[in-house]
């Protein structure tokens, strides 16, 4: 009962959350930010740990294969986009991943993080299920990653589209290009709402951004630490 319950609990508090954003538009009504605080208050409340919420979460997470498979219906609709804008999408992917890992990297520095916190930042920007398997390679700790991970996905998806409006960038494949290298698959369902085009662009940069990453995290880290 308690994962039927659970599984009710998610989809309604994030119906509940999309109604809120469209009706309030503002960062902190963002429904994978607000339904995740809402669904922790409550499990507080009803006292259901986390190891009660564990199955219904394996039940959802499940349902994101098919989900993130689909993403290749838009993306083979734009396939003439894409092999058009080749060159600046593979700069921007190369420039972006780079990017974020050094911004990581200077953060935890600038900082004085130990190497425990470290690790973790430099894959903060990869879908989870890519960066807990570069974890397990950079021997970084699994649970720390996923949450870097799923906090910079709400960051992205918070204030992606905001920044992009702030610097005046418009064109919906840059749009796409930039939230799926930098905010993954959370950004990425954001993207989504914004037009074919940038959802289309956001998850093949969300794949290919992690394919990169997975490549180069483990030999960068050689060198800092």
């Amino acid at each position: 009962m308690i994962t039927l319950y659970s599984i009710l609990l998610t989809i309604g508090v994030y119906l509940f959350a999309r109604f809120l954003t469209q009706k309030y538009p503002s960062p902190l009504t963002s429904p994978v930010f607000l339904s995740t605080v809402i669904i922790i208050i409550i499990l507080l409340v009803s006292n259901i740990s986390y190891q009660e919420y564990k199955p219904a979460k394996a039940i959802m997470t499940y349902l994101l294969g098919p989900a993130t498979v689909s993403l290749a219906v838009p993306i083979y609709k734009n396939r003439e986009l894409f092999i058009k804008y080749i060159g600046a999408a593979v700069s921007g992917l190369f420039i972006g991943s780079i990017s974020t890992i050094a911004a990581a990297l200077l953060l935890a520095k600038g900082l004085h993080l130990s190497n425990f916190y470290l690790l973790g930042l430099t894959v903060k920007s990869v879908t989870v299920p890519v960066a807990t398997e570069i974890g397990g390679i950079i021997h970084g700790n699994v649970s720390l990653i996923a949450a870097y991970v799923i906090i910079t996905g709400m960051i992205g998806a918070m204030f992606g589209a905001k920044l992009l409006n702030l610097f005046k960038i418009d064109h919906p494949f840059a749009r796409g290009l930039a939230i799926g290298t930098i905010a993954h698959g959370i950004g990425t369902a954001e993207a989504v709402k914004e037009g074919e085009i940038q959802g289309a662009v956001s998850g093949a940069a969300m794949g290919i951004a992690a394919v990169f990453t997975s490549f180069i995290v483990p030999y960068i880290i050689n060198f800092i630490i």
